[in-house]
């Protein structure tokens, strides 16, 4: 009997994309340009933005200890703990940069064009202005 109703939900799951009238389409359609759009500003702002932030606390964390921490031992460890800290992130940041690309590009959604962008057709002669 389990096996019966096992048969049966597998088949009637597997006609369900037909019954609700579903297209595939390979390129993931809306739900794939979005990824697409999430994935070009994660890469051109989110991640850029952060290594900002990163290196201007690993540059503070450099004042407070050559500068601010001449003499004063404490100001130096905490100027150092920022530095470790800065350089920890980029590390992380890097890694985490590298594997957000390495699974847009094992989708296929890596190398996205941005669509209806107007282009010059080299092929086509200019006339010469007189």
């Amino acid at each position: 009997m389990k096996k019966i109703s096992f048969l049966t939900s597998g088949a009637i799951l597997s006609v369900m994309p037909m019954l609700a009238l579903a297209e595939f389409n390979p390129n993931g359609g809306k739900f794939g340009t979005l990824l697409g759009n999430i994935l070009e500003f994660t890469n051109t702002v989110i991640i850029p933005f952060i290594i900002g932030i990163g290196f201007l606390v690993f540059v503070w964390g450099m004042f407070r200890y050559f500068i601010a921490g001449g003499a004063n031992d404490e100001a130096k460890e905490k100027g150092k703990s920022l530095m470790i800290w800065a350089t920890l992130g980029f590390v992380l940041i890097i890694v985490f940069w590298g594997v957000i690309n390495l699974l847009s590009s094992s989708t296929g959604l890596g190398g996205k064009e941005v669509q209806n962008i107007p282009k010059i057709n080299a092929d086509i002669p200019v006339a010469p202005s007189t």
